[in-house]
């Protein structure tokens, strides 16, 4: 009997071996390259236009360097439509720095990039700030150009953001879903290995603003008193026993804040951030961002929190030569470090005395939130110093203009910021402004 059985189970297995043999030497078929299968046709009716890159955002957002036709001001901030990269600006999410790379690499090295509209004319987001576009690339002379934001999607890159609604929807899906499929990046399930996910790294300024580089895409946490608000970022400072100096760090609190948390950033309070320090190339400065606030937790570790209130900005009294040009030497554990001045003090307050105004360039764009906001161009004893202004009025209300600083000598209060290039001080009210008679 038992003989009989191995011999029926033995036959079963054949059977079976038999029956999957056809499904087992199948071999997977290859992943179809959508964005090698889509072509740029340059006599449909989208618009179109050349353009070069003037700064990466992140992986779906870009700033191109335009015709003026297209965008009076030459510079064209392009959302790239039908896909939605994880973020590196704000917050950061997984992924977020995969998909900002792949975006850098590819346009850095194109020969040519061509930006295409969705239909007949240049649509904003709701933002309104930003173009919807498409974005071609040509990887080499002779070469047909290739759909970045295809790309992105078939790569596992980015979640649908409209993915099915547009002129290219239904290649857009079957790329996403043969990600999906696929496993790639976003949708593989595995971590990220350029992601941080261990618990904040406790420190001061002083060791986060000299070691920037260390702690990129790190969580941080630090203690600092808040000095500024402006355009959704905090300024916060702290002194350092050891060298006499203050070091400080822009924060980023963007949308994601409210009430409470919103209170704790409160200019004069003494805070605990915790946060992830990234590099903000669009204004080429370092910041912390991805605040969080539960208020239901308000003792968690990875919460903000308010420490104590009632302080001042430190207003440092600062030559502007010093400011300029000096250096400031920083001894470690095992050596010593020097670093331009200037760039130890952005964001933190500094008050500047004796500057001549020697020229002044008045923000005048009615689409900007600065619009009539002023850079002045200082000169004390041959040293330039640059100064921007927030929108000022007086008492009244009434706008302040250009005649007012024009050949005037000014005293300062503000706070270090980094600029097109440049180091600048950077001033929101006219109540931080002495003008001399």
């Amino acid at each position: 009997m038992n003989t009989m059985k191995r011999s029926l189970c033995l036959l079963l297995s054949l059977l079976l071996m038999l029956l999957c043999a056809p499904a087992m030497a199948e071999t997977p078929a290859e992943p179809i390259d959508y964005a090698g299968q889509l072509r740029l046709n340059m006599a449909s009716e989208t618009v179109k236009t050349e353009a070069t890159v003037k700064t990466f955002i992140d992986g779906d957002t870009t700033h191109f360097i335009v015709p003026e036709n297209v965008c009076a001001n030459g510079v064209l901030k392009a959302r790239f439509l039908a896909v939605n990269t994880p973020e590196i600006t704000g917050k950061i999410e997984e992924y977020g720095k995969k998909a900002a790379d792949y975006t850098r690499e590819k346009l850095t090295n194109a020969v040519s990039i061509i930006i295409e509209s969705d239909d007949g004319r240049w649509n904003l987001d709701s933002t309104g700030e930003r173009h919807l576009v498409w974005v071609w690339y040509q990887p080499e002379e002779g070469a047909e150009y290739r759909c970045l934001n295809l790309e992105l999607l078939q790569n596992g890159l980015c979640i649908a953001n409209s993915t099915a609604n547009n002129r290219y929807g239904s290649t857009c899906m079957a790329a996403l879903n043969q990600a999906r499929s696929l496993k790639l990046y976003v949708y593989s399930g595995q971590k990220d290995p350029d992601f941080y996910y261990g618990d904040a790294i406790e420190l001061t300024l002083r060791e986060l603003r000299t070691n920037l580089a260390d702690y990129n895409g790190k969580k941080v946490a630090f203690n600092g008193v808040v000095t500024m608000n402006s355009n959704n970022a905090v300024y916060v400072e702290s002194s350092d026993p050891e060298s006499g100096l203050y070091f400080g760090m822009s924060v980023y609190y963007g949308y994601g804040l409210s009430g409470k948390g919103l209170s704790i950033l409160g200019v004069g309070n003494e805070v605990r951030i915790v946060g992830t320090l990234q590099y903000y190339e669009a204004g080429g400065t370092w910041q912390v961002s991805g605040l969080t606030y539960r208020m239901m937790k308000p003792k968690d570790p990875g919460n903000i929190q308010l420490l104590s209130e009632g302080h001042t900005p430190a207003y440092v009294l600062t030559d502007p030569a010093t400011f300029a040009s000096g250096t400031v030497v920083l001894s470690g554990e095992d050596s010593e470090r020097t670093f331009p001045y200037a760039e130890l003090a952005v964001a933190t307050s500094i008050e500047m005395h004796d500057l001549t105004v020697v020229d002044v360039y008045t923000t005048d764009n009615e689409d900007s939130a600065s619009n009539g906001a002023m850079t002045l161009t200082c000169e004390h004893d041959g040293t330039t110093v640059m100064v921007r202004t927030g929108i000022l009025t007086d008492e009244s209300g009434k706008l302040i203009t250009s005649d007012a600083f024009l050949g005037r000598t000014i005293d300062v209060r503000g706070v270090v910021d980094f600029y097109d290039g440049g180091h600048q001080i950077k001033v929101l009210t006219l109540n931080n402004i002495t003008i001399h008679d």
